[in-house]
């Protein structure tokens, strides 16, 4: 057999130097293990040729294509850079082709789990791709042995693969109309012979330009004479060669004709792709045009497109709190609409007015109107909100405004745009928050005019005040410590609120909640706490949420000022960052520096705070942070837990065996066991964790506070061995086995840790990120075994950190 008994890394080197000299083989894509470029970039940049899949063994073609589909939609990564013309997979022995354009549809199955592991072939999902895969491999794939049919796959290379490029077309559809922007951005906008900055200034950006490109019908022709934008509705369309602005009262402002400086580019561009888009995906492409714009634009806009389940959910609640016949009582007025997705469903046009930023969005609007959607024209309108004057408002919702009646019927309507200024710039990228409202309203937000959706909040609170605000945000303005301040002034009832998961919107990835809020701007509360609905992302109730804002209540990190500074040697830095979930995963111990000083977010940890230190490190990781809690801030603790022995304890043992603390970090302080008791080969550096259990550290535990130095803690350090519970005991027995195997093992270092430990049988990845698993299977029997008994302590834990207050239920 050509490549038998050689590892994965050598088989894609023999492979690469074998077959596809001629190419450049070296580019890593993500988690893709083979990818196959031309050696020279061609006009249109970094093209990919082929993407597959390694295996050492003599594998199925279908298995091996299964896996790499998966590991493709897992990453998405034909959303990230264009896909290749061939996905490809190969072992020892053979290697099979697929076009990339048989199996694209794929990777548009809806309701699919894309997050499963790629390598394991029992799941539902793999089982899906197979079955589906095999179908296509059977009409469409190219499989050739090496040794056999070595010349019939050099002919396959040099005839297909090498001329990808010009050979293949691809069909675009939803997911990658966006890279295929990002290219023409490139490629095609420079060689439009036009001003970019006098279009800026009429509202026409070049993402109008690429949709005139993308609805060009080429199907029966190649010439670019007969090229014609097929969509009437553009603010520009291609014709005669080149772009006429297409709206009335702006294209006399631009000559009649704008042409191309290079023809022949622009054919060669257009080459690679079917166009127009897929029937199926075109009106989500021009209803999704917000999508299309550069970086400075897209964050002063900041808008996210409210899923059709969120719009339908939201109002049904604004028909339970206004009543059935609300859309005939009430006026609407959305005033962040973006192509006008919130206002599907509602059903009185004469009651309905819509605005945004962008012209090009009122285009699609009033494209809309024309195939049925039910607004008026004269009340879809450009305006910005955050900028313009009221007087430029249609004069019949000026009207409302103006009319108190009238302003209390109005439902101001909206998914505002949640772009921040910049952290670390203070006032923010250059647009993004720096608006008439902004500088008008600066003293009363503060720190929260860098927010745009506040902005909109502000400006609805003190210009059209009694209305009813239905809007979707994220929780700050009820729960961010920073954003008290909004809370003073922007005093409303709100009457009811939902969370949705922030990532079932489009552009969003963080895990948090997004809530859909009614406010009665007509009654005048400080929020302080409400009970919100919680729906999964399939849009299924699955319970309540208590929301609280956290003003006038000590943060957890207040509560570290008390312990904080001590004058003892260091056995390891504890960086506490924020005191919120969101920041979980920064909360971890480094290497021990008496010279960093003591602050919220790091303090040293020795004997003297060693029990506190412990609470803090184990409240801030014993729960989970999902989505939901998110914004959910630790709080200053009552004064019980300071008579509660087995709660100090238990959380001394979660931390002793849940922690990151490494030998990298100098000596290895944290050992919770003796020599002995794990059968050492040799004596450890350091047994100051056992000597602390067993109450042989003198401790002087002294207040940073005056007030406090003579407070009696009872038991917290009295210098007597630790009593552990049922619970944290069997974590030690646990623990206790693990380093017994561990120090069996040969090559060991004596002063391991139980981060070190696991590092040492479950290895690490080429990118030096420890593996998910071991190929030990006592060591996995071992390590499962010590997290069941931690999770048992952790259910010990859990109600105390409610009943001593570091969260609120």
């Amino acid at each position: 057999m050509k490549y038998k008994n050689i590892r994965e890394e050598e088989l894609k080197n023999k492979v690469g130097a074998d077959w596809f000299k001629q190419f450049d083989t070296t580019e890593i894509i993500g988690n893709i293990d083979f990818t196959v470029f031309p050696k020279q970039d061609n006009l249109f940049g970094r093209t990919p040729l082929l993407w597959a899949e390694a295996k050492t063994g003599n594998f199925d073609i279908p298995t091996m294509f299964v896996q790499l589909i998966l590991t493709i939609g897992k990453a998405r990564t034909f959303d990230k850079t264009l896909p290749p013309a061939f996905l490809g997979a190969f072992d020892f022995k053979k290697i099979a082709f697929v076009p990339y354009i048989n199996v694209q549809d794929i990777f548009y199955l809806n309701d699919f789990n894309w997050n499963v592991a790629p390598s394991n072939h029992e799941t539902k999902e793999f089982k899906l791709i197979k079955e589906r895969i095999e179908a296509i491999l059977k009409r469409n794939t190219y499989v050739y042995d090496y040794l056999k049919e070595d010349k019939d796959l050099v002919t396959f290379i040099k005839n297909n693969v090498a001329k990808a490029t010009t050979t293949s077309k691809l069909k675009i559809d939803k997911n990658n109309f966006i890279p295929i922007y990002l290219r023409w951005l490139e490629i095609v906008k420079p060689n439009i012979d036009v001003n970019w900055d006098d279009l800026k200034k009429a509202n026409i950006f070049d993402n109008d330009f690429y949709l005139a490109d993308l609805f060009v019908d080429d199907r029966d022709t190649q010439n670019i004479d007969d090229d014609l934008t097929i969509r009437d509705s553009l603010f520009v369309v291609f014709q005669n060669q080149g772009y006429k602005i297409a709206k009335e009262n702006i294209k006399q402002m631009f000559d009649a004709n704008i042409n191309l400086k290079n023809k022949e580019t622009y054919l060669q561009f257009w080459k690679r792709y079917k166009r127009p888009p897929l029937k199926e995906f075109q009106d989500y492409i021009i209803e999704r045009r917000d999508l299309l714009v550069q970086q400075d634009i897209r964050e002063r806009k900041g808008a996210f497109f409210t899923p059709r389940k969120w719009v339908e959910l939201s109002q049904k609640y604004l028909t339970d709190y206004l009543g059935k016949n609300w859309q005939d009582d009430y006026y609407i007025w959305d005033c962040a609409a973006g192509t006008g997705n919130l206002l599907a469903g509602l059903t009185n046009k004469y009651n309905i007015y819509a605005s945004t930023l962008d012209q090009a969005d009122i285009n699609v609007m009033h494209e809309r109107i024309d195939h049925g959607a039910n607004l008026l024209k004269n009340h879809v309108f450009q305006f910005d909100f955050l900028n313009d004057d009221f007087t430029k408002l249609p004069q019949s919702l000026q009207d409302i405004i103006n009319d108190e009646a009238k302003r209390k019927k109005l439902v101001i309507y909206i998914n505002p745009p949640y772009a921040e200024a910049d952290n670390r710039h203070g006032e923010g990228r250059t647009g993004v928050a720096v608006t008439e409202i902004h500088k008008k309203y600066s003293n009363l937000m503060g720190y929260t005019k860098r927010e745009m959706y506040i902005q909109f909040l502000t400006r609805i609170h003190c210009e059209i005040p009694q209305v009813v605000l239905a809007n979707f945000s994220t929780l700050k303005n009820l729960q961010a410590p920073k954003y008290s301040d909004f809370r003073l002034f922007f005093r409303a009832k709100l009457e009811k609120i939902f969370l949705t998961p922030a990532d079932t919107f489009d552009n969003v990835k963080g895990q948090f909640p997004i809530g859909f809020f009614i406010w009665n701007t007509n009654e005048k509360e400080t929020f302080t706490h409400i009970e919100a609905d919680i729906y999964n992302k399939n849009e299924d109730f699955i319970g309540t949420k208590q929301i609280w804002a956290y003003d006038n209540i000590k943060l957890i990190n207040d509560w570290v000022k008390t312990f904080r500074i001590t004058k003892s040697e260091s056995i390891a830095t504890i960086i506490g960052v924020g005191s919120d979930f969101q920041n979980q995963r920064l909360v971890r111990f480094g290497e021990p520096f008496m010279k960093v000083p003591a602050s919220n977010h790091n303090w040293q940890t020795t004997k003297d705070n060693m029990i506190e230190t412990s609470i803090y490190y184990t409240v801030r990781h014993i729960i989970e942070a999902i989505w939901l809690n998110d914004r959910d801030q630790f709080l200053y603790p009552n004064q019980n837990w300071k008579t509660d022995l087995e709660f100090q304890n238990n959380c001394l043992a979660h931390t002793l065996f849940s922690n990151n603390i490494s030998t990298n970090f100098g000596i290895n302080h944290w050992i919770p066991f003796t020599e002995q008791e794990v059968n050492a080969k040799e004596k450890f550096a350091s047994n100051f964790m056992t000597n602390f259990i067993n109450g042989k550290l003198k401790v002087e535990h002294k207040n940073e506070h005056s007030l406090f130095q003579n407070e009696i803690q009872v038991g917290i350090y009295d210098n007597n061995p630790r009593q552990f519970s049922e619970e944290a005991t069997a974590v030690f027995d646990a623990g206790r086995e693990l380093w017994n195997y561990y120090h069996s093992q040969k090559e060991i270092n004596v002063n391991a840790s139980l981060y070190d430990i696991r590092g040492y049988f479950q290895g690490r990845n080429d990118k030096g990120r420890m593996n998910a698993r071991s190929t030990d299977e006592k060591y996995t029997d071992l390590i499962s075994e010590l997290r069941k008994k931690i999770n048992l302590l952790a259910d010990q834990i859990t109600p105390k950190i409610y009943e001593y207050e570091f969260l609120k239920e």
